[in-house]
């Protein structure tokens, strides 16, 4: 459920951003070193262990083999360097995330490389600020944005949105959950979440909920990166976390159970690849290749590789589905 429901400023990418990610992402081990936590070096922003690829072991993707005939719908201003420029917001693991190697990794990474595969083409993934990526694609900076987007009806109306998976919000909260918190008593509470984000929409609405009831109002801690707002709550300086579901499912494997998931995720709707409209055949031909993907089983293997929920995946990718 990560997004915007507009525009917001152009993300900038540059090397020192990158670097700042990696910095962030080594954090939480260091911080987590005097918590009474099952917890050990990490490079993945979460606040655990991880391998050191930022992947888990024995996890190698089969490459794919290009189909001519989805290959042939890609508009040859696209195509025509033999890549797909990518915007992506490199700070929310498991989706994309910089591991403790400077590699880019993640869920939208390997089902974008494979989708790469299938056209015949190279994904050069540039990092931005979340809620720039979408104002870059509108100004031809990118040629497609993959980075955990939401799909809604707004949206849709300025650029394309191919869907690849369906993700909620979660809760997350210390082991034990020491404060009982749940979604809905939060108030006067420290909630950490990313900027931009659906989340941060959710928080303020609750917020205000409290406020009317004659509650404190939700202490809205928010984060320019996911890693950060992790690091927030693994330190004890929130008391919960809203996010993707996967992202918290996730948080939640690499801190060894140091956090934990509230509940069930809410508000569901699926992620999309963003296109920019006007682009001829190329929403057909990364609906194509997705829809491949599914069908021969590489999209299995990728969403087991990164244990996120098979209750998120998709059985038919669609263009533009109708949404609210």
């Amino acid at each position: 459920m990560r997004g915007l429901t507009r525009y917001d400023l152009l993300g900038v990418t540059n090397v020192a951003r990158a670097t700042q990610i990696k910095a962030l992402a080594l954090l939480p081990a260091f911080a987590l070193a005097g918590l009474t936590m099952a917890c050990g070096a990490g490079g993945n922003g979460s606040g655990g262990t991880q391998p050191s690829s930022g992947a888990p072991a024995s996890s190698a993707i089969p490459a794919e083999a290009k189909d001519a005939k989805l290959a042939a719908l890609v508009p040859a201003d696209i195509a025509g360097d033999g890549k797909i420029v990518v915007g992506q917001d490199q700070t929310y693991p498991p989706n994309e995330f910089v591991d403790s190697n400077g590699k880019v990794v993640g869920f939208d990474v390997d089902l974008g490389n494979a989708i790469g595969q299938k056209l015949g083409l190279t994904m050069e993934y540039q990092n931005a600020d979340f809620s720039g990526i979408l104002a870059g694609l509108a100004a031809s900076k990118y040629e497609m944005a993959m980075s955990s987007f939401t799909v809604n009806s707004e949206r849709e109306q300025t650029v394309d949105m191919v869907t690849y998976y369906s993700a909620g919000t979660s809760l997350g909260v210390l082991k034990g959950n020491p404060e009982n918190l749940s979604p809905d008593n939060l108030c006067g509470k420290n909630l950490a979440v990313q900027k931009g984000t659906v989340q941060v929409d959710d928080a303020t609405a609750r917020s205000q909920d409290c406020t009317k009831a004659g509650k404190p109002a939700i202490n809205i801690q928010q984060f320019q990166a996911q890693t950060d707002v992790n690091l927030q709550l693994t330190t004890k300086r929130s008391d919960a976390m809203l996010a993707d579901s996967p992202v918290v499912d996730y948080a939640v494997t690499q801190t060894n159970g140091a956090v934990e998931v509230v509940g069930q995720p809410y508000d569901t709707a699926p992620y999309g690849i963003a296109l920019k409209k006007g682009s001829g055949q190329f929403a057909q031909a990364i609906q194509g290749a997705v829809q491949a993907l599914i069908d021969d089983g590489t999209y299995a293997k990728i969403i087991a590789k990164w244990n996120l929920s098979t209750a998120g995946a998709v059985q038919k990718s669609e263009i533009n589905p109708a949404v609210s």
